[in-house]
């Protein structure tokens, strides 16, 4: 059997995606197993938008299925001009950062690297400080291990690097 956001979890949630009701309830199936794990079907373009991208990781809370320590998972949506408010610094993570669509630049010290094909990928490690920039809209996926608190960039600041506050380019070192 295959789990799908449409027929995933009990009986009463099996269907077609207008049986499941709004894409929130897509995402909401949690069943319970035994030893308090569990098992979470969703949809990255929805369940992304409600916690600014991030699927997986420290941040969810102990008792859902996407809490973890180990790893963190984004599906990052960005408009085009988008980029990262700050450059992270003090890197203690390893990181993976996919292509899915679109073109995206990843500034590391010293070298800008363009992501332009489905599928193109970028990998930096431990003490490699980053920032990044939507030069067209892009989905990527991310992957960080371990999962630590500390690199969230307070919203106002977001806020103040989106798009629409104008051109502001973060990209120097």
């Amino acid at each position: 059997m295959c789990d799908t956001p449409a027929d995933a979890g009990s009986p009463a949630d099996a269907g077609s995606p207008a049986d499941a009701g709004s894409p929130a309830d897509a995402g909401s199936r949690v069943d319970a197993g035994s030893r308090g794990g569990g098992v979470y079907v969703g949809n990255a373009g929805h369940d992304a938008a409600l916690d600014r991208g991030w699927l997986l990781g420290h941040f969810k809370d102990a008792d859902d299925p996407r809490h973890s320590e180990d790893v963190e998972i984004k599906w990052g949506v960005h408009p085009p001009g988008d980029e990262r408010a700050e450059w992270v610094t003090g890197e203690s993570r390893t990181a993976l950062l996919v292509l899915v669509s679109g073109r995206f630049r990843v500034e590391l010290p010293g070298r800008s690297v363009l992501l332009k094909e489905q599928g193109d990928y970028v990998v930096w490690g431990k003490g490699v400080d980053h920032s990044w920039y939507a030069e067209e809209e892009s989905v990527v996926l991310t992957v960080r291990w371990p999962s630590v608190p500390g690199y969230r960039v307070p919203e106002e600041t977001e806020r103040a690097a989106a798009p629409s506050a104008g051109p502001v380019r973060t990209m120097g070192a």
